[in-house]
């Protein structure tokens, strides 16, 4: 959405919208985690697949964020005009830009992957287990299977992390809004998961007080990665592809390449971990410093009739190669 667009909007509505959205999006979680918080569930093991019921209660939670987007769209905002352009879900044009951004989605998390895993092995937390090339090629088809079947609940998620909440967010003026909107964004993509952190789903067997402060941190490093593939893109789906990416192939790598048997622990030997907050972290500073999360800068308003756009408008950001 470009920043006239949203400077049409009244600034009760802007606020009304961020307030139902959140609330929309986490009462949603709350609602589709009730089964499992009601029946008692734990995940104790880092290696234990999620069941029917998990998967139908995760899979209903994930399309809250996107609910409640289209709901603020619609009837908040009162936006006219095409609600997907407004969420930016469109390919990226021309189509040599949307494969190399796809092929970026993919390639950026699988490195970062490696990189955490590297890191867990050399600092001896990480039980690797060496690379049996047959099996990781089966492995690597698999993945890509779970990245495609997964990908319609992503944007669920997406659609209203970075189709709406980031770029209302980033709307205003001042050198502090990009910083605001990362942060803000970062926060409550973490703090909603909170029902399933209280179940021990991202860090098994692990208190609520120790991992709903290292999941801030994951998605505070993980938000402006996805935010980048989204802006540079112009488009979501880069941030889809790179978020089912993190979610499926990158805890599946965790478990491919470990020992066997060896107890699997989050904090320490993935992305979810500090092995992974530095190598994230290394990304995004690299990102900040070569201004490729630069949010778009100010316009006067004779540029914004001459068609340019202005903060809170990144789905119209100029290319920036991977």
């Amino acid at each position: 959405m470009t920043t006239a667009a949203l400077r049409a909007v009244p600034q009760e509505a802007r606020f009304r919208g961020l307030f139902t959205y959140l609330t929309i999006a986490c009462l949603g979680m709350w609602v589709a985690m009730s089964p499992l918080l009601l029946g008692g569930f734990r995940r104790t093991d880092g290696r234990a697949e999620p069941g029917i019921q998990e998967q139908l209660c995760i899979a209903g939670a994930m399309m809250a964020p996107a609910l409640a987007a289209i709901v603020v769209v619609r009837w908040v905002e009162r936006r006219d005009g095409r609600l997907l352009d407004a969420l930016a879900l469109r390919m990226p044009r021309p189509w040599s830009h949307a494969v190399r951004w796809m092929l970026a989605a993919v390639a950026v998390p699988a490195g970062l992957t490696a990189v955490a895993l590297a890191i867990g092995t050399a600092a001896g937390v990480y039980p690797f287990g060496g690379v049996n090339w047959g099996d990781t090629t089966a492995w690597a088809g698999t993945a890509l299977v779970q990245i495609l079947v997964s990908l319609p609940l992503f944007f669920g998620e997406e659609l209203g992390w970075q189709g709406y909440l980031l770029p209302r967010l980033a709307y205003g003026k001042g050198r502090a809004r990009p910083v605001r909107a990362y942060l803000c964004t970062g926060a409550a993509f973490a703090l909603w998961h909170l029902p399933t952190l209280l179940m021990g789903g991202q860090y098994p067997g692990r208190p609520w007080y120790v991992s709903v402060p290292a999941m801030v941190i994951s998605c505070s490093l993980a938000l402006p990665v996805f935010s980048w593939l989204r802006l540079a893109s112009g488009s979501v789906i880069p941030a889809v592809i790179g978020h089912a990416f993190v979610s499926t192939a990158s805890v599946s790598m965790v478990k491919h390449f470990a020992e066997p048997d060896a107890p699997l622990n989050p904090l320490q030997m993935s992305l979810a971990g500090w092995p992974g907050w530095i190598a994230m972290g290394a990304l995004v500073a690299f990102l900040a410093l070569t201004g490729r999360l630069a949010l778009p800068a100010p316009r006067s308003a004779e540029g914004e009739k001459a068609g340019t756009t202005e903060p809170g408008s990144p789905d119209r950001t100029p290319d920036r190669r991977p």
